[in-house]
């Protein structure tokens, strides 16, 4: 067996008949099945010795070239008493993306009797990923190995776009592993196509499962993840991105067993927000959140445990990649947050200018993508950036607003909302959500177009909550109403007590301005109007209304 390593097979044939007839002759002794992994230059890469019905085969390395291309090595072994292949042989030929799987059937003599072979498909059909051969007397079986696989490949690069040379952008499956109800599943994988649009990753199709418990290691059932597999294969997919939070360990046995790369809602999150951030500021929360969230999951390295700056002469061991790592993320958090303070006070310093002058402050809230920078823009003539994908800003914009018989108060755009915000991106955004703590008013802005506008606001509402800003008066305004019907509109408006508006629209905008009016100068009768936060002598923040009943 160990003199097989040293045989070499031509490229045009699939197995040489001498060897075919070792390994049938072995197989017969031993009572065991024999398997050859074979690559295209002939060369035999692994012997494999399994038992009477199966053999395991060993990890192979990633693909040669391309990302979802064939494995560039085929699968040759032995069945006892001339078997067909059997269902464990399809499922990895197309798991692993196998040149071919063929199966030797050995007599009962030991000598070679049929052939049996299978190759995957560039399409599916009839929900079938491979296509098996009908038995061939193996004296009567010819074929081209060389030439079949190159058409095989060539094939199967010209039918999925995806695994094309030079294509423009990676392509994805999305996983939701839930088990609420089918329209709550589909409205948030939904949501994480948007997300994963806003990362310029194009989607090629989604997986749904409802199981009755989540498989601790994979998240997915192992049948459903061996079908993820093989749609990746067909679609040329090189990302799988779950609509959930995964752990370290589910990430790295996922990847080590799709061989895709795994990405899980946060991380698609933190990766918008990397690609959103352009000031000082909105870098370093977004690096300070990126840090933390990466900060357990740095025990993954395949080097984790490697031993660095010991030796002779040196105290001891010396410490493992790993805890050099954490170390170097852990003092890098320290500086970022150190930075986060100077730019906390530097604000704080605004605010007591704010105070001096008795401005108040009307803040934007809302779910991501509801219109908050359109609104800001009509209401204060303003050019901020804002187009119709999911966290366009990230970083507190404030802008002068004149209203009729008011005077001016400062307008300012926070980031958006959405559900399950990772905690690490609302700690790290502390200093911008903090500016939400000292508005007068808070106008909160939801997208009256979209299936399910409760969600959205109770959304909204449950993290004003959590971050202790429920009790700031706030004024609610629909936006997007020429999506919907006239009726519809004016039900909702009445539903919610909100302004139904259009913010590309600039006719429609003048009752906000209104709005905001009548409410700034009701809160200042009832003296409940903060216009501005002055420190106190014990060192806590104090109201002082800017106008106060006579």
């Amino acid at each position: 067996m160990e003199r097989l390593y040293r045989r070499r097979v031509p490229t045009e044939k699939v197995i040489t008949n001498d060897l075919a007839r070792i390994c049938a002759e072995l197989s017969f002794e031993t009572r065991r099945q024999i398997g050859l992994l074979i690559d295209r230059q002939g060369h035999v890469q692994s012997v494999i010795i399994g038992n009477d019905h199966e053999l395991v085969i060993p990890n192979l390395a990633r693909s040669r070239s391309g990302l979802r291309l064939l494995r560039g090595v085929r699968l040759v072994h032995t069945h006892l008493n001339n078997q067909p292949l059997t269902r464990d042989d399809l499922t990895d030929l197309a798991l692993l993306r196998l040149d071919l799987m063929m199966a030797i059937g050995v007599g009962k003599e030991g000598g070679v009797r049929d052939v049996y072979l299978a190759h995957v498909l560039p399409q599916s059909i009839n929900g079938k990923s491979y296509q098996e051969w009908k038995p061939y007397p193996w004296h009567g079986f010819e074929l081209d190995c060389q030439d079949f696989i190159l058409s095989l490949e060539n094939e199967c690069t010209r039918t999925n776009v995806g695994l094309r040379k030079g294509k423009e952008s990676s392509r994805a499956i999305l996983v939701s592993v839930s088990t609420e109800r089918a329209s709550r599943r589909q409205e948030h994988l939904d949501e994480l196509r948007e997300l994963v649009r806003a990362s310029n990753i194009h989607v090629v199709d989604s997986v749904i499962q409802r199981p009755h418990a989540l498989h601790p290691k994979y998240v997915l059932g192992l049948g459903k993840l061996k079908e993820v597999i093989i749609q990746a294969l067909q679609t040329g997919a090189d990302w799988l991105i779950f609509d959930r939070d995964l752990t370290p360990a589910q990430v790295h046995g996922i990847s080590e067993m799709t061989e895709l790369r795994v990405l899980d809602r946060t991380q698609v999150i933190l990766d918008i927000f990397a690609q959103r951030a352009h000031s000082r500021i909105g870098k370093v929360q977004v690096e300070l959140a990126q840090l933390r969230y990466r900060l357990p999951r740095l025990s993954q390295s395949n080097t984790a445990f490697s031993r660095l700056a010991g030796g002779i002469g040196s105290r001891g061991p010396g410490e493992t990649k790993l805890e050099t790592d954490r170390r170097r993320a852990r003092d890098r958090i320290r500086r970022l947050e150190k930075e986060l303070d100077a730019v906390s006070r530097s604000r704080q310093q605004q605010r007591n200018m704010r105070s001096r002058q008795a401005i108040p402050v009307v803040s934007l809230v809302g779910y991501t993508n509801a219109g908050k920078s359109t609104l800001l823009n009509a209401l204060t003539g303003s050019v901020q950036p804002a187009k119709d994908r999911v966290f366009e800003t990230l970083d507190t914009v404030s802008r002068r607003l004149f209203i009729p018989d008011r005077g001016e108060v400062i307008l300012t755009d926070t980031v958006g909302f959405i559900r399950h915000l990772p905690e690490d991106l609302v700690t790290a955004f502390h200093t911008t959500l903090q500016e939400l703590k000292y508005a007068d008013l808070l106008v909160h802005v939801v997208d009256a177009a979209t299936p399910d506008p409760d969600r959205h606001i109770d959304t909204v509402e449950n993290i004003l909550t959590q971050l202790g800003f429920d009790t700031i008066p706030r004024l609610m305004v629909l936006n997007k109403c020429d999506l919907l019907p006239v009726g519809h509109v004016e039900q909702l408006c009445h539903r919610y007590r909100a302004v139904g508006i259009t913010a590309t629209q600039y006719e429609t905008v003048g009752e906000v301005r209104e709005a905001l009016g009548h409410m700034l100068n009701r809160l200042g009768r009832d003296g409940e109007l903060k216009g501005a936060w002055s420190e106190s002598s014990d060192g806590h923040m104090a109201k002082t209304p800017i106008m106060r009943v006579s």
